[in-house]
């Protein structure tokens, strides 16, 4: 009955994705793989999981860090990266990302990202764009 209920709630379209995180899908070697886009913090994530379905190449962090905020477990270390190329829709990229145990999603795409690429996002409507005079 509750279910129902919420069903048939009206909103506010202009309101509706105020307080989300800009989540959408995008394909990874064409798989289809959640994206997260965050501008609170200064790194590019993936998940362990991505990289061992995906058989993604592993390297070595250039500044190996810990972390404590992704899980429950506590501190790790971040000492891997991979790099992983993405698409949404027609826009296609290619980005380094720490590999981390997390659950949220598969790819998390953070400040530096949007800032190097010039990346125009619309939370109302999920989308983002490149900035028209990135090249």
């Amino acid at each position: 009955m509750v279910r129902r209920l919420l069903g048939v709630q009206s909103f506010d379209l202009s309101q509706s994705q105020r307080e989300n995180i800009f989540h959408t899908i995008c394909k990874i070697l064409d798989k289809t793989c959640s994206l997260i886009m965050h501008s609170g913090s200064c790194c590019n994530c993936c998940s362990t999981r991505l990289v061992s379905k995906l058989n993604l190449t592993i390297v070595p962090h250039p500044k190996p860090y810990k972390l404590k905020w992704l899980n429950e477990q506590g501190e790790m270390m971040d000492n891997q990266q991979v790099k992983v190329p993405f698409s949404i829709r027609t826009y296609k990229d290619e980005v380094n990302c720490d590999i981390v145990r997390m659950e949220v999603g598969h790819i998390l795409l953070e400040r530096p990202w949007k800032f190097d690429r010039k990346i125009i996002s619309n939370g109302l409507t999920n989308e983002i764009y490149p900035h028209p005079s990135w090249h």
